[in-house]
């Protein structure tokens, strides 16, 4: 083989290579060394890559904003959408209708389970950040009232909205790799849930069983509610947390918290939307009129404006938010995520980079040569630069513009793994060169040490068992 290789490698290949290596190095190096911002740093690692790549710099311009203006034309409006149902989820206190309904009945030896539950629901619509915000009150109210360890109930939580953010759209990182690779969003989502429930299980209430044992976390005494929480709601044995107080932050006088029912159904409206598409694809046939009626439906950018209007009116008009501030909600949510916009948007312009200098081409033929799966070079490929830059998105976009050409000709289902695999491989070994560690250090107590042990180590976790899940669904679809 390696003959065979040598014997086609030509000149332009080596160009197209160190093109490529040189491009992420300049990505990586700004980003960790430079601490410059991930958008500057991919415009610019865009310009290396296409120069060194020889588009010639008019050229390089050129693929760069076509990048660019596809990728916000399709994924931007989707992460938009999804951020303005996460903004009334979290200002209407749904979130917390979500918490109390499920934490109130739940026996203190299952709050773990109930906490991974509850945060992988809370983390459909949310971006991981603000679910660790609004979840962090929840653990330390639950750990504090049930005297379980700290980790116990913590790690299951941030399993649940860990998986949820790398793995199932319509976070952003899903919705790269499916922009980059073609693939069918709803089977995806479809897919994405299956793989995250064990993935969850084992990173979540398994992991945090195993190794709340060894390190010991204690409540910081400065993140503690400072309002004495109300009387406990009966929840089964071993008692609950107050349905009111789950949170340990009162209650908005100027508004009623909305239900827990229209909660959730409102989170899981686009969701259940883009399967019922999915499932219509694959049992009825061409021309049906419920298949079109699906079609429309599902399709993610009405399943999400459908699940905002709806949220308008069952998490801020029923609740009594006033059209100011539901105005204020939902207009204030772009504006929360423009880092993310941006960082989605440079990065497809530098996907475009790739694609247009030949590198993913290059990149199929060695994997071909090879004999890598695509669901193998993905991951390993989001593993490597995930690792040096310490981002999930980062690592996603590279991962999958690099992996498309070894991709093309999939099914629509292998197509859907390779994305799974790429958001697996983005979420490995968190540490410190990423900013949802010092988040979860700072918030559990912990020092850098106990962090690699417990949040590096969970992160480990969800992408080798991501992985596993991936390559058996493969084995079986």
């Amino acid at each position: 083989m390696e003959t065979v290789l040598a014997a086609r490698w030509s000149a332009h290949d080596s160009r197209l290579a160190i093109a490529a290596l040189l491009g992420i190095a300049v990505v990586v190096l700004l980003i960790t060394w430079a601490k410059l911002h991930p958008f500057l740093a991919l415009i610019l690692g865009s310009g290396t890559l296409g120069v060194v790549a020889g588009l010639g710099p008019a050229d390089t311009v050129t693929s760069f904003t076509a990048g660019v203006g596809s990728t916000v034309g399709s994924v931007g409006l989707l992460i938009a959408l999804g951020a303005m149902i996460g903004a009334l989820l979290a200002d209407s206190g749904g979130a917390d209708s979500i918490v109390a309904a499920f934490l109130a009945r739940v026996p203190t030896r299952r709050l773990p389970w109930a906490m991974a539950l509850v945060a992988a629901i809370i983390g459909l619509p949310l971006f991981f950040e603000v679910g660790v915000v609004l979840l962090v009150p929840v653990v330390l109210l639950v750990a504090t009232r049930s005297r379980l360890p700290l980790l116990l109930v913590g790690l299951p939580a941030l399993a649940g909205l860990s998986v949820l953010h790398g793995l199932v759209p319509p976070h952003p990182g899903p919705l790269i790799a499916i922009d980059a690779l073609e693939a069918d969003l709803g089977r995806t989502l479809a897919l994405g849930l299956l793989v995250a429930i064990p993935t969850v299980i084992v990173a979540g209430p398994v992991f945090a069983a195993f190794i709340s044992r060894y390190v010991a976390a204690e409540v910081p005494a400065v993140l503690i509610p400072a309002r004495e929480p109300g009387p406990v709601t009966a929840g089964g044995e071993g008692g609950g947390v107050p349905a009111d107080a789950a949170t340990g932050t009162a209650a908005e006088p100027s508004h009623r918290r909305p239900g827990f029912l229209p909660t959730l159904l409102t989170v899981l409206l686009p969701v259940v939307l883009m399967l019922l598409r999915a499932v219509g694809e694959l049992a009825l046939p061409a021309g049906n009129s419920l298949r079109a009626a699906l079609d429309i439906a599902g399709t993610p950018m009405v399943a999400l404006l459908a699940g905002v209007l709806v949220a308008i009116f069952t998490l801020g008009v029923r609740a009594g938010l006033g059209r100011r501030r539901i105005a204020d909600s939902v207009g204030g949510a772009p504006a929360l995520i423009a880092g993310i916009l941006l960082i989605v948007a440079a990065g497809g312009g530098f996907k475009q980079t790739l694609v247009d200098a030949g590198v993913g081409d290059l990149i199929g033929e060695l994997a071909k040569g090879a004999h890598l799966s695509a669901i193998v070079l993905g991951w390993l490929v989001a593993v490597g630069i995930r690792v040096a830059t310490g981002s999930a998105t980062v690592a996603t976009i590279a991962a999958s513009g690099i992996v498309a050409p070894v991709a093309a000709g999939l099914s629509g289902t292998d197509l859907a793994l390779v994305v799974l695999a790429v958001g697996a491989g983005s979420l490995f070994f968190s540490h410190v060169n990423d900013a949802g560690f010092w988040l979860v250090k700072e918030y559990f107590g912990l020092t850098v040490g106990q962090t690699i042990a417990t949040w590096s180590v969970l992160e480990t976790i969800i992408s080798v068992v991501g992985l596993i899940s991936v390559l058996a669904l493969h084995l079986i679809l």
